[in-house]
């Protein structure tokens, strides 16, 4: 499937007893290259820049977020009352996408905010409450907190939901969970939902083992990959298609790519509008102009996330605290001829493991192309391995919870399943590992490619 260049995905339900490859009707219509802020596109080749752009800098990468293609979505606002889903990453040509829509005329009567809250600066898991956005006057409800879905009083007289959130495309990050939960609140109060889609900066690699369901929890709700190879607007059109939504629309699906087509929203039960990215491929490396929360503050960060957050279910520290999370991690018992650190609380990570101590472990940074060339494309399990070899308390390497059981640690809700600790343990391969996360990854893999808005990377063995 071609790069899209300028495309609105429309996803309508109407009757779901039917089979839904009966009901999809797909078109395509092409939109200029002469669209607004259209760019060069970059080649597979050409190195990332390092880092991220400093704050209001436009890339030159070609790519450009759905937000910035404003003649594609504006239209569908006009006139409404809209409650926006967004967060410090919700940017749209330097500004922020609220600040966009109220100097376009769009109402903007509610905001709600993921983990990390509106502007992005709370803690992991830290709760977040409800208040006024000192900039705007507009009212913030947090989804990551006491609540997880809108309630019916939340859009008391909306009349679209809009989401716009940078996602870093792997199981464990939260946003996918708040994109489900929403999407659901959005089929029970029967409003449209929008998307604008973003670039997925690990979008170019499928790998991990694939979530078992007895181990659902916010940080992985379905049987996907822990990276899923997918941008927001592609995984919410999975959701839909595969029925993996706790609530269920009422009707088959009508795929309709069509920018003239927006009116429809009014007239259906439920529908869902995907606004796609320029020129952006699965081949694509994406740079974020925007830190995507606290603990992902550069884009070597985000390369290693998908292989470093394992710590987070050990007892070893994943470098909160320090310059350098999830690049760096160790633990004050490992030998001290390691790499060392010592973690301090710091915004986004007030609390945190080994606060204080020198800790001593493995520092993975280095330039971008040096992370992605260690990454590999794929979830790396060697440095796991390697911190569990040294530890010389084996038994007390994960951290278990208030059972005891390890069925029930915060590591199983990573992985996804009950096997990967104990494979560590009985000390088998990484190979071994790998091989028993078939079939179900090579499963996974041909189900996500019917769900491609965008032409997909080449996956070599």
């Amino acid at each position: 499937m071609p790069a899209a260049t300028g495309r609105i995905v429309k996803i309508l339900f109407l009757n779901q007893n039917m089979p839904v490859r009966n009901y999809i009707l797909t078109s395509l219509i092409l939109v200029g290259a002469g669209i607004l802020f259209f760019a060069k596109p970059m080649k597979n080749d050409d190195p990332p820049p390092p880092g991220f752009a400093k704050p209001g800098f436009v890339q030159d990468t070609g790519i450009q977020p759905a937000a910035e293609r404003y003649d594609l979505y504006l239209q569908l606002l006009k006139g409404r009352s809209v409650a926006v889903f967004a967060n410090q990453t919700s940017v749209a040509g330097g500004k922020h996408l609220v600040d966009v829509l109220k100097s376009h005329g769009v109402r903007v009567k509610k905001i709600f905010s993921p983990e990390h809250g509106f502007r992005g600066t709370a803690d992991a898991g830290e709760k977040v409450g409800n208040y006024t956005d000192a900039k705007t006057g507009i009212p913030v409800v947090s989804l990551y907190g006491s609540k997880r879905k809108p309630s019916a009083e939340d859009i008391k007289g909306i009349d679209a939901l809009l989401f716009d959130i940078q996602d870093v495309g792997v199981r464990f990050y939260t946003y996918i969970s708040s994109l489900q939960e929403f999407m659901e609140a959005a089929i029970t109060f029967g409003k449209p939902l929008i998307i604008l889609d973003r670039p997925n900066p690990n979008g170019f690699y499928v790998d991990g083992p694939v979530l078992d369901t007895q181990y659902r929890s916010f940080v992985g709700m379905q049987p996907v990959p822990v990276v899923y190879g997918m941008t927001i607007g592609e995984y919410a059109t999975m959701l839909l298609k595969e029925n993996m939504l706790s609530v269920k629309s009422t009707g088959a699906i009508a795929v309709h790519i069509n920018p003239s087509s927006a009116a429809v929203i009014e007239s259906s039960t439920f529908s869902l509008t995907v606004i796609t990215c320029g020129n952006y491929t699965h081949s694509s490396k994406y740079v974020l102009p925007v830190k995507p929360s606290p603990n992902l503050p550069e884009m070597q960060a985000i390369y290693l996330y998908p292989s470093t957050c394992f710590f987070e279910g050990t007892v070893l520290s994943e470098g909160r605290g320090t310059e350098k999370p999830f690049q760096v991690f160790g633990h004050p018992s490992l030998p001290d001829r390691l790499f060392s650190f010592t973690p301090h609380p710091t915004e986004g990570a007030k609390s945190s493991k080994w606060y204080g101590q020198v800790c001593y472990g493995w520092d993975l940074s280095g330039p971008v192309n040096t992370v992605l060339a260690e990454v590999n494309n794929k979830v790396q399990l060697k440095w796991l391995m390697a911190a569990y070899r040294l530890f010389p308390e084996k038994d007390k390497f994960f951290i278990l919870p208030s059972s005891g059981k390890m069925e029930g640690s915060f590591f199983n809700k990573l992985a996804g399943n009950n096997e990967l600790w104990q494979q560590m343990r009985s000390g088998i391969s990484e190979t071994e590992i790998r091989k028993s996360w078939e079939p179900r990854l090579s499963v996974f893999k041909t189900m996500r490619k019917k769900y491609l808005l965008y032409e997909d990377f080449t996956d070599t063995p």
